[in-house]
């Protein structure tokens, strides 16, 4: 006995399968299931109504052959500086799920990558795999020229990440040295004399924090600060601080840390110390994540809002694939205090 019924059609295969069902022609199929305005709507409604009907879904690989579109967006995270570094950092966390929202709501899939850029066109050969119609880098990573070199032919890319004099790759993000500043500040309005940097400054997003601590020092009169080399990876970032602290604490009373993550994890080293926050020691993070206002203390950190520049980079991205040239977007920090400092 056969299980077709009205309420249990066969299933339509092909378009014109669909088309013969609908009794127009499989060009009209195909345009009133891409939703096209040249399908009158009564027509385009029942077809679609039809493809429902008959479990039809189209070929998507053919679709993007035909229209040279692959509707997928490249999230790419290079980690020349930091390959230790993973995932499940807290920054790359929050702007993965903003950048993911604003891509998916505009109609697109989203294509994750983790790159060690170990190959010197590690670059090229994502942007020329075919599999994309744009790239979204988070962070520049120590790969500033790499990404300069294929910015100069391929244009729908944008970074996460600072923008300096001349450059051609379009950035969207925090101005890094103004940050590293307001941190500075901070500190020495506390009566910081003597203050040190945790973190590396092989980025150029993490050089420039350093430079407007510098910047504060300098500005204040006071010894310019020790940078303390301090990786981003997780695995290693608790043992590097204790260290750092062991041979500075009693010679420093202020710390800028180069991220939020590096902050808490130094108030943690201080606390187990004995060295009481802020009274004995100031401390200011870079972010202002979500973790930063849970702490005890709560973080005095310097914020970058991930909200607006997740869409600010998915804006710029979507006016370079229409053939538009967003430029680079730079946005302000702003200091927040709470309780480290």
């Amino acid at each position: 006995m056969s299980d077709l019924s009205p309420s249990n059609p066969p299933r339509v295969r092909n378009i014109s399968e669909l088309a013969r069902i609908a009794g127009v022609s499989a060009g009209t199929v195909s345009r009133a299931l891409a939703g096209k305005s040249i399908v009158n709507t009564e027509t385009r409604e029942r077809i679609q109504a039809l493809a429902a009907q008959h479990g039809f879904r189209p070929n998507q690989m053919a679709r993007r052959l035909r229209t040279q579109r692959t509707n997928v967006i490249g999230v790419v995270i290079p980690l020349g500086h930091e390959r230790r570094q993973h995932l499940s950092d807290p920054f790359f966390m929050t702007i993965l799920a903003h950048l993911a929202d604003a891509v998916t709501e505009s109609g697109y899939d989203l294509m994750l990558s983790r790159i060690i850029p170990d190959a010197e066109d590690w670059l090229e050969r994502i942007v020329e795999s075919g599999l994309l119609d744009g790239v979204l880098l988070i962070g520049q990573s120590d790969q500033f020229e790499v990404i300069e070199r294929v910015a100069r032919h391929y244009r729908p890319m944008v970074a996460w990440g600072s923008h300096l004099p001349g450059q051609v790759h379009c950035a969207v993000g925090v101005d890094n040295r103004l940050g590293g500043r307001l941190a500075g500040e901070r500190l020495i309005a506390r009566g910081c004399r003597r203050i040190a940097f945790l973190g590396e400054i092989r980025s150029i997003e993490l050089q420039q924090r350093y430079l407007g601590l510098q910047d504060a020092a300098a500005a204040a009169g006071i010894e310019p600060p020790v940078q303390l080399d301090t990786h981003l990876a997780s695995d290693i970032m608790a043992a590097e601080i204790a260290g750092h602290l062991d041979r500075v604490i009693g010679d420093i009373d202020g710390i800028a840390a180069a991220s939020d993550g590096i902050a808490i994890r130094a108030v943690r080293a201080l606390v187990d110390r004995g060295v009481r926050v802020p009274e004995e020691m100031a401390i200011t993070g870079f972010d202002d994540l979500p973790l930063a206002e849970q702490t005890v203390p709560r973080l005095t950190t310097v914020r970058q809002d991930l909200v607006v520049g997740a869409q600010a980079m998915v804006d710029a991205l979507f006016r370079r694939m229409a053939g538009e040239d967003a430029p680079s977007v730079e946005m302000t920090p702003t200091l927040i205090e709470r309780d480290t400092a």
